[in-house]
């Protein structure tokens, strides 16, 4: 089987179109719904999307003159990843106004990291009826290179500020960037539009702005949550699976948490191989930026060490709110009890079927996957989540011999 593009690096490449003018061509694009509405974002700023079924997206990027640079509420709220359109509109066009979700100001929300960096970069910010609203300060209308230094290594912030420096007047050098795998393949593509970018995969990111970016094709890469999601399959359920285009090494502290939980980790030319014949070990885990083990990687971990033998805690270090799929576990007879920002799980011999709700989309995915490992049925609601990052997760699992359809 196959995990597919990655939804985290392709939301961002999406956002990228908009620094050239011309048709930009992605590959490996996957079949979900984060992918339709970004597209509904990018036309409401005067672009063109077309999904082709080889799993292609073409999207035309119009002049200057005739991009519209205000991200409307109605599409915004519906996907906080479109903040990612800030730092290409300022760039390309010298302005921009973006609604936030739920109309909260800077301090709320992580965008203060975003505007922090991009008002060193010579833009001039305000807020009002809930949109960011951003003006450059150059009289050119052109975002100025400089020395940025992030409060915390942030993967949206960092791709903002990529995307806006690939465009801006002379070096910009971003300390303490984000180091994920995502960040590199933005990179890759702005380096085939033109820019030049050095260090990616690195906390320290130097941009030589260009004068005029071009558009180009580009292949997305792995995305390596979707292929956690597939590994942790034989966790609950026992047996193999292999992801064929599964990437190693974009997990390596996930691998190593797996081979320590007692399953068997192995790569070679058939892809990434996982696979479990007995009872998991209890680990301890942190979530970490990365190289770290993600916050998305937690729910499946969980659910994973709610059946292994012995007690776990796990410790949520990044985000706030990361626990809420814990209460749905619970229900199907896990014992895991939450203090502040960690989870003691003591792990039970079988999870007991139930109905549950997905409250987004990983959380939504290793509740499925809890169902695998659980007595008698369980039916998961709320999969508008899931399908906002999984193509097809019902059918993948099914074809692997699992016993899941969907109602």
């Amino acid at each position: 089987m196959e995990a597919g593009g990655a939804k985290n690096s392709v939301l961002k490449l999406m956002a990228a179109c908009l620094l050239a003018e011309g048709t930009h061509e992605l590959e490996n694009v996957p079949n979900i719904t984060d992918v339709d509405l970004m597209a509904d974002v990018l036309r409401a700023l005067g672009c063109t999307v077309e999904r082709h079924v080889d799993n292609r997206l073409t999207i035309g990027t119009p002049a200057t003159s005739d991009i519209r640079p205000e991200a409307p509420y109605e599409l915004v709220e519906r996907m906080r990843a479109s903040i990612v359109v800030l730092g290409p509109l300022l760039a390309r066009c010298g302005r921009a106004r973006v609604s936030m979700p739920g109309g909260d100001d800077f301090g709320s929300r992580p965008i203060d990291i975003h505007v922090a960096g991009l008002t060193s970069m010579g833009v001039s910010f305000g807020t009002t009826h809930g949109f960011v609203e951003g003006e450059a300060t150059d009289p050119s209308s052109r975002l100025v290179g400089t020395h940025v230094v992030l409060e915390y290594p942030s993967h949206t912030a960092t791709d903002n500020l990529l995307m806006a420096a690939a465009l801006a007047k002379g070096t910009t050098v971003i300390e303490n960037a984000a180091r994920e795998p995502e960040v590199a393949d933005l990179a890759a593509f702005l380096n085939a539009m033109g820019a030049e970018v050095r260090g990616a995969g690195t906390s320290r990111l130097t941009i030589e702005g260009a004068e005029r970016l071009v558009p180009t094709r580009h292949r997305v890469i792995t995305d390596r949550v979707v292929t956690a999601t597939y590994l942790m399959a034989p966790a609950l359920a026992g047996g193999s699976v292999t992801v064929t285009d599964g990437r190693p090494e974009h997990m390596e502290m996930l691998l190593r948490k797996l081979r320590a939980m007692g399953m068997g980790i192995s790569y070679g030319p058939e892809g990434l191989r996982a696979e479990c014949s007995g009872r998991l070990r209890s680990v301890d885990i942190a979530t970490l930026p990365y190289p770290g083990v993600a916050t998305d990687y937690k729910p499946f971990l969980v659910t994973a060490l709610s059946v292994a033998d012995g007690v776990s805690i796990v410790s949520e270090n990044l985000f706030e709110g990361r626990f809420r799929y814990i209460d749905e576990l619970r229900r199907m007879g896990a014992d895991i009890r939450t203090e502040g920002h960690h989870a003691v799980v003591r792990g039970v011999e079988r999870l007991s079927g139930a109905p549950v709700k997905a409250p987004d989309i990983r959380a939504g995915a290793a509740l499925v996957l809890a169902g695998l490992a659980a007595e008698g049925e369980t039916v998961v609601s709320g999969v508008e989540h899931i399908e906002r990052g999984y193509d097809d997760l019902v059918g993948t699992l099914a074809s692997l011999g699992a016993g899941v359809s969907w109602r």
